[in-house]
């Protein structure tokens, strides 16, 4: 199979995407270590404030998948608390794995980890057949360890999907994943819980607004450090005024403890069920494809080209910080959108501020004290911010497209279908109801992964499916002759079809 139809019509400037290599072949890597900004590391009083400014990106979202997992197998206090403070540890601990990295594991770019709700689902379904609440949890953590060491060693296979993930693919998955996300961030907008009464009212409106309007005014006014900062400081002058109004509980930070660490495999030894395994690297594989998008998507952003290598070493610092989740009682692990959004609009792209960020995540898992300041964030404040950083992630989609060659139809019928698939969970959520089986319906219920196999999938039949063409009959001699048009005429035929 030729170069031209892996890259399946998409047209990718090589320019673009090799950007971030041509100063580190032409100057050596001396040069390049010093001039990469994926490589720089800023004083220390910038990391501290760049990394909270990511932590207050994806905190919510560390903090809300345990809390669904205990939810659905019916757990209550302390155990809740355990498993919330379980996330926050190894959000940081995935996060350094993929920034820092360790030989042949990470990455190595800014990219933030954390616990997936794809996986909820199929983790309250092994949690509940295995007993419930506490006495289903080492069925549970028996299935993450083995599903995380299982992606790490088949992470290699997928690096040969990579060929298949040209800008036409990359471009559309990227903007589904941003787009989507717009829900999460009307919820929060809106309050958090629809179920409540006071859930989209004027006063959570009013919040919201005034961290966007701060976002905007830092943009507008300041070039420099402010501007960098702009989320991080949107969301604390959002608090400020949610406190004033009465609208902020800091209750919680009094009766939270200064200590909340728990032993590993504190709910006992793992059990190994067949059925519970295979159920989460069936998870684990969802994970994955969906991650190869957002590696893409941060590769862009930083003018880093990923390749096969890079996507193997990411995913296996994926399986082993998802195993490394199972002994510290969490669960498996997942690439934040939100960060991604955040490294697009401030353009401060050092993969040690990200780092910084997994530091400051692991020190609020110790320090539930700490984390229950971060907590007492509303959820309309939040939303202010996540609207611009969700939105930003569809920007970067869009920005990839723009490499591909639209005016293809078949490239276009690609990114139509793609895109209307991928937003039907999200435009009519009761989508995957009538889905039998718990995978079934995780599977239709995402409309970033439904969106990533229907953009794979298309890719694969346009260009990469031999098919022979129906031709107009125009083409053809009287005797059945060649379909195409003579090759001396195409010798004297432009690109524009003029003679």
């Amino acid at each position: 199979m030729s170069d031209k139809e892996v890259q399946g019509g998409a047209g990718q400037s090589a320019a673009h995407r090799e950007k971030g290599l041509a100063a580190h072949k032409e100057k050596g890597p001396a040069a390049h270590r010093e001039k990469d900004p994926v490589e720089a590391v800023p004083a220390p009083w910038r990391l501290a404030v760049y990394g909270l400014q990511h932590v207050l990106a994806f905190y919510a979202g560390a903090v809300v998948m345990p809390l669904l997992v205990a939810e659905g197998l019916g757990m209550q206090g302390k155990d809740i608390a355990l498993l919330v403070n379980a996330s926050l540890l190894t959000c940081g601990l995935a996060t350094l794995l993929q920034s820092v990295g360790l030989p042949g594991i990470g990455i190595r770019l800014p990219v933030v980890q954390g616990t997936s709700t794809t996986a909820v689902p199929s983790l309250v379904s092994v949690g509940l057949a295995a007993g419930g609440a506490k006495a289903g949890l080492p069925t549970v953590f028996g299935a993450v360890i083995a599903a995380g060491l299982a992606l790490f060693v088949v992470a290699p296979v997928f690096s040969k999907l990579v060929r298949f993930f040209p800008p036409l693919v990359t471009g559309t998955i990227v903007t589904i994943v941003g787009i989507t996300l717009l829900a999460v961030a009307a919820r929060q907008v809106g309050g958090g819980d629809p179920s409540q009464d006071s859930f989209g009212s004027p006063a959570h409106l009013g919040l919201a607004a005034v961290t966007l309007v701060v976002i905007l005014l830092l943009h507008k006014m300041s070039r420099g450090f402010l501007a960098t900062v702009a989320v991080l400081v949107g969301l604390f002058i959002g608090t400020i005024v949610a406190a004033v109004a009465g609208f902020t509980d800091f209750s919680r930070i009094g009766d939270a403890p200064w200590l909340g660490t728990a032993s590993p495999l504190h709910y006992g030894a793992p059990r190994l069920d067949a059925i519970a395994v295979l159920s989460l690297f069936l998870v684990m594989v969802i994970i994955a494809v969906e991650s190869i998008g957002q590696f893409f998507a941060v590769g862009e952003i930083v003018d880093r080209r990923v390749e096969g290598k890079d996507v193997t070493r990411a995913l296996r610092a994926d399986g082993l910080a998802t195993a490394a989740a199972g002994v510290l009682n969490s669960f498996p692990s997942t690439v934040y959108s939100q960060n991604i959004g955040l490294i697009r609009l401030t353009r401060v792209k050092s993969r040690w501020i990200v780092a910084s960020s997994g530091v400051i995540m692991m020190i609020l898992g110790l320090v539930p004290k700490v984390g229950a300041v971060v907590a007492a964030m509303p959820s309309p404040v939040l939303g202010g911010a996540t609207i611009v950083l969700f939105s930003t992630i569809a920007v970067v989609g869009v920005q990839i497209l723009v490499q591909a060659d639209l005016t293809d139809q078949r490239n276009t019928i690609l990114v139509a279908a793609s895109m209307g698939i991928g937003f039907l969970p999200t435009a009519f959520p009761q989508f995957a109801e009538q889905m039998p089986g718990r995978q079934l319906h995780a599977l239709f219920e995402s409309g970033i992964i439904l969106g990533t196999i229907t953009a794979v999938l298309l890719n694969l039949f346009f260009h990469h499916l031999r098919i022979p063409a129906l031709r107009s009959r125009r083409n053809h001699t009287r005797d059945d002759g060649p379909i195409d048009p003579p090759e001396h005429y195409m010798q004297h035929v432009s690109p524009t079809g003029k003679q």
